[in-house]
């Protein structure tokens, strides 16, 4: 009979911004608890985290996020105001990757790895698993109208959240295989980055909140307004990017639910859509052991259930 005590994981890493960042944690807490990562599914901001991990490049890249501040953010968004097929062109985003990861292909790598993007043209989903890593996470996290798409051997690449957020595979055949997935889009709840730290992390948003570089981000938005609001008219709070933004995390997070109600995984950490914004990268050192928190949390209340259900 198969032993499920500690199996092999076939993780499962959902798009949704930065909120990412919390991807890292889970997989703290699944290595040091003994968990093997077998293979790795990842769409857009999993995708980059997973296909990281599978490169054997995590702690390099968790040391420079975690150092990351919001004016780095602006320097890295490389943005490009005359372009007609993205704010941001990702440019410097993908060559500081390149120096993490190299030229790897995806079939080379130690851990399995699928990135999940979409085709725009044929308007369906791709599962890239061969090929040069970076361009298939650069696929995978190009949000249509944000970052300038891929654009190779006749096909638009956009970001795969907008078909399949949460890329559940079928149930594993593989023997001590289990699915893990972590979703960025769960409930909102009142301390969404753990309640031990809640009254501290609470203190440090509210200082973030008023501080002159966080004013000077809000400023930046605006200036992406989408229109000039006429005199004595309603005011208009939000950006064209607010609006983008908000319009894509909608559609993932509506999707995510019917994703997981029709192929549920065998456990699902669910990290609280709340946690951040969606361009808030200079939170790592909140998101990364939060990350760990949920998974904790989600793996203590599930996997018992998942061993009793297989028989154990």
């Amino acid at each position: 009979m198969t032993d499920f005590s500690h199996p092999n994981i076939h993780l499962v890493l959902g798009s949704g911004g930065a909120r990412g960042l919390a991807h890292i944690g889970v997989i703290h807490y699944l290595q040091a608890q003994g968990f093997s990562i077998t293979q790795i599914t990842g769409c857009s901001m999993g995708a980059l985290i997973g296909g990281i991990y599978a490169a054997g490049k995590l702690e390099e890249y968790e040391t420079w996020v975690r150092q990351i501040r919001r004016l780095d953010v602006l320097r890295f968004l490389d943005l490009s105001l005359d372009s007609r097929k993205g704010f941001v062109k990702g440019d410097k985003i993908m060559e500081q990757l390149r120096q993490w990861v190299g030229h790897q292909a995806i079939e080379q790598l130690p851990i399995p790895f699928s990135a999940v993007s979409t085709d725009i043209l044929a308007q369906k989903e791709v599962w890239i698993s061969q090929g040069d890593l970076v361009d298939a996470i650069r696929a995978s996290i190009s949000v249509p109208g944000i970052f300038t798409p891929l654009v190779t051997q006749g096909r638009v690449l956009v970001d795969g959240g907008i078909l399949n957020p949460l890329p559940v595979p079928p149930a594993s055949i593989e023997a001590r295989q289990i699915t893990v997935a972590v979703s960025l889009s769960g409930r909102a709840v009142q301390h969404p980055l753990g309640d031990a730290a809640a009254s501290d992390i609470d203190s440090a948003l509210a200082d973030d909140q008023n501080s002159p570089i966080t004013r000077f981000v809000q400023g930046l938005q605006q200036w992406f307004a989408a229109e000039t609001p006429e005199p004595n008219s309603q005011p208009n709070p939000l950006s064209l990017s607010d609006i983008m933004i908000g319009m894509f995390n909608t559609m993932q997070d509506t999707l995510t639910r019917y994703q997981l109600a029709g192929n549920p995984p065998d456990i699902l950490i669910e990290i609280p859509v709340n946690i951040c914004q969606s361009h808030e990268f200079h939170l790592a050192n909140r998101l990364i052991p939060a990350g760990a928190y949920w998974a904790e949390k989600a793996m203590t209340e599930q996997l018992a259930f998942v061993t009793h259900a297989n028989g154990n």
